[in-house]
């Protein structure tokens, strides 16, 4: 096995493999080594913890407001939990002595797994091994294979059920809890405290290798257990084989019958025929979400980790947001953030577009939400939630931080000062359908969505007289720690794109079906006079730009005043070391130190501006970026490549892409808050990194691929999948060569512009070209 660092290993960059426990990092490993399909999503922890080791199984579509008002998804009652006593004495990784410890992550096929041989402190032992997945097939059902072996003759006692005592974030979301029994089943009922969501687990057990002497079941007043106890002779096995359904009623009028009744047809089957089909499905999506790097096995492994933590993250059952934590915790409350549309969708966008079709389908779903935050801070159109739930509402609150020396609440301005979110998710409409061509979805929910941001934009620009140029004012853009600031590059770059866009659009509509144009116009009560609105203000609205001579982008008005510190400097300054930094007295306000990349997020969203601008900007705001956010590495990764620092960019791929696996990122806290959890961002920010950092890939308004590669000097190839258009292309380079395959199955051409030359490729058609000019 190849050695990662803190103690992971990998064989073949397909799995993560820890072999020794550290129980410093509970939190962190519980959420990397976790199981997931998308509407659930389980921690990577062992059977026997509880609430106090962070055991959770977050469910999408779920939110509900805590005891202390907070809105967010709920954890599930624990349908895995096995504890296992030896002659009396509980096994524990906490106690007595563990031999032949391993944790494993087997992403290639969505499967967590554990062993060990635990010595109890009477000295009995006793070997385990743990296999469970979140299935990919039916996402409903959680399946685990629990099997013991004692060292020599033994009394083996096993309680194993659905504990419903939970890990809660902010507060208790359940109420009437009601525990079952039912043919053979056994299930706990719950209700949400605020939209009364009613949620039904229910477990089956098949027990295999001996029967128990002794079985009754236990009930407290929220979790409900079968307590075994078995004889068993030395080397014995016993296999307990658990099927867990998860239903509530978002999904269907009758959640408890329909738990039951996938657990009793699951059980009719055996575990490996439950395990293929899973793993069928995971092979599927492998065949077009895989990217291999090779020469490099740790890269491999860290970049299949980011691949998996993306795909288990995603809501594939429904249209649903993807949570900045996923499906990994309660931070953030499972709620959408712009690292939606600018980090997680474009992996989606040429792996899987239906995927991404639902993803921008959740934000026409959201409208109203976004309507109603518009009119409710005096604006029009859609001004979208800075974290959006389930209807688009604004679920953080105006308080979030807590200034960890006075210990009184931080006013922040995220939900209202914050609007380029609405732009990002134009941006984002319009790179799906330069990817698919899915005209349907422009005339259906694309177009709405585009001319509502327009109409904010609109209610929210100003227009200065004697400067005769719309501004925008009080803004908070990319880099969170300078609010109430004027014209952010990023934000009026974004802007005018979208009313751009909107125009656009609109005159696509008109040519291709003015019926529909005609429709969504009155339905929307706009008319010419709205639309020339659109058209003067992206004609007149100041954008910031490049200094003639220092080539460098203000990223907003007056940043070239502030003092000119850097983040260790500010460090010194700070008087607790959990100090928020940012508005509206953290040490960085009166600084140019901003906390994650803002003009550079622009070069990295726009491809319009140069390289001498690139490089110039890329030298004066990374030194003065702090890097707080987990969105920060993979752009300055990207912009490192394009200003050619190929070095740069590797060191930033390899801090964005460990964020997680290596814990690198130390900022558990912030402000007093805990922010723990997977960084779905930087997960998406991974793919970003390989496909549009190192292989230099963008698609042009025409549907050409262009490709610029500049591959890391110690890699030997990278090879990745693109879906363009409803036509799939293989793309594998290595220092000297460039291979494009595109598939047999394709509908049309491809064209790519690699260095140098333009080529077609015709369906099934391969050819060899120099990655370099």
């Amino acid at each position: 096995m190849m050695p990662l660092k803190n103690n992971l290993q990998t064989k073949t960059g397909w799995e993560i493999i820890e072999t020794s426990f550290n129980a410093d990092q509970l939190s962190t490993t519980g959420s990397n080594f976790m199981i997931g399909n998308g509407y659930l999503g389980y921690r990577g922890t062992p059977a026997e913890w509880t609430a106090e080791q962070y055991v959770a199984c977050i469910i999408s579509d779920t939110y509900d407001a805590a005891l202390e008002g907070w809105r967010e998804l709920c954890n599930a009652p624990n349908g895995l939990f096995t504890a296992l006593s030896l002659d009396g004495q509980a096994l524990s990784l906490f106690e007595g002595q563990t031999h032949g410890y391993q944790r494993t992550l087997d992403m290639q096929h969505g499967r967590y797994q554990r062993s060990q041989t635990w010595e109890s402190p009477s000295g009995g032992r006793i070997e385990i091994e743990v296999e469970k997945f979140a299935s990919l097939a039916n996402v409903h059902l959680l399946v685990m294979r629990y099997a013991f072996r004692p060292a020599q003759a033994a009394l083996v006692q096993v309680t194993t059920g659905i504990d419903g005592k939970v890990w809660e974030l902010n507060g208790e979301h359940f109420k009437n809890y009601q525990c079952f029994t039912q043919d053979g089943l056994i299930g706990v009922e719950t209700t949400t405290r605020e939209q009364n969501i009613q949620m039904d687990v229910v477990e089956g057990l098949k027990i295999l290798g001996a029967e128990p002497q002794r079985t009754e079941n236990v009930q407290t007043a929220d979790s409900i257990f079968r307590r075994m106890s078995f004889a068993l002779a030395a080397g014995q096995e016993v296999s307990l084989e658990k099927t867990v359904a998860i239903y509530t009623s978002n999904d269907g009028p009758a959640p408890r019958s329909q738990a039951a009744a996938d657990v009793q047809d699951a059980l009719k089957t055996n575990y490996e025929t439950l395990k293929e089909v899973h793993q069928q499905r995971w092979a599927k999506i492998w065949q077009t979400a895989d990217i291999k790097i090779a020469g490099h096995l740790e890269d491999q492994t860290i970049t299949r980790f980011n691949l998996y933590q993306s795909i288990i993250a995603t809501p594939r059952h429904a249209d649903l947001p993807i949570g900045a934590r996923g499906l990994s915790c309660q931070v953030y409350q499972g709620a959408a953030f712009w690292d939606q549309e600018l980090f997680n969708l474009p992996m989606f966008l040429y792996t899987d577009p239906p995927i991404a079709r639902s993803i921008l389908k959740y934000r026409y779903d959201t409208l109203d939400g976004a309507r109603q935050k518009a009119r409710r801070l005096g604006y029009y159109g859609a001004f979208y939630a800075w974290t959006s739930g389930k209807t688009g509402e604004e679920l953080f609150p105006d308080h979030f931080f807590t200034d960890v020396i006075s210990g009184r609440k931080v006013r922040n301005h995220f939900n209202d000062w914050q609007i380029h979110i609405s732009p990002d998710i134009v941006y984002a409409v319009w790179q799906y359908y330069l990817a698919t061509g899915d005209w349907d979805f422009i005339v259906d929910y694309g177009a709405e969505i585009v001319f509502e941001v327009a109409q904010f934009l609109v209610s929210h620009v100003y227009f200065k007289k004697d400067k005769g140029r719309y501004e925008f004012i009080r803004l908070l853009g990319p880099d969170e720690y300078h609010e109430n600031v004027d014209n952010d590059a990023f934000t009026n770059h974004m802007a005018q794109f979208a009313l751009e866009k909107a125009l656009t659009i609109d005159a696509l509509i008109q040519r291709k079906a003015p019926e529909k144009r005609e429709a969504l116009l009155s339905c929307l009560g706009l008319d010419a006079k709205d639309i020339q609105n659109w058209q003067e203000i992206a004609d007149l609205i100041y954008l910031p730009q490049p200094d003639a001579e220092t080539r460098l982008v203000e990223q907003f008005d007056g940043y070239f005043k502030l003092e000119d510190a850097r983040p260790e400097e500010l460090r010194q300054r700070l008087v607790h070391p959990d100090e928020y930094w940012g508005w509206p007295n953290g040490v960085a306000v009166e600084t140019q130190v901003l906390k994650q990349a803002d003009v550079l997020q622009l070069f990295a969203v726009l491809n319009k501006f140069p390289a001498d601008v690139i490089r110039a900007n890329f030298d004066y705001y990374e030194p003065r970026t702090e890097h707080g956010s987990s969105l920060s590495p993979s752009v300055h990764s990207q912009m490192a490549g394009k200003a050619g620092y190929q070095q740069m960019a590797y060191s930033y791929f390899k801090q964005g892409a460990t964020i997680d696996l290596y814990n690198a990122s130390k900022k558990v806290n912030s402000g007093g808050s805990f922010l723990g959890g997977i960084h779905t961002a930087a997960c998406g920010g991974t793919w970003l990194m390989l496909v549009q950092g190192f292989a230099g890939f963008t698609l042009d308004e025409d549907g050409i691929i262009n490709l610029s590669p500049a591959l890391p000097k110690h890699w030997e190839g990278l090879t990745f999948h693109l879906a363009v258009r409803g036509n799939g292309l293989e793309v594998c380079l290595t220092a000297d060569s460039l291979r494009l395959s595109a598939e047999e199955n394709n509908t049309a051409p491809l064209t790519v512009k690699a260095p140098g030359q333009v080529i077609s490729l015709q369906p099934g058609e391969t050819q060899m070209l120099p990655s370099t000019v």
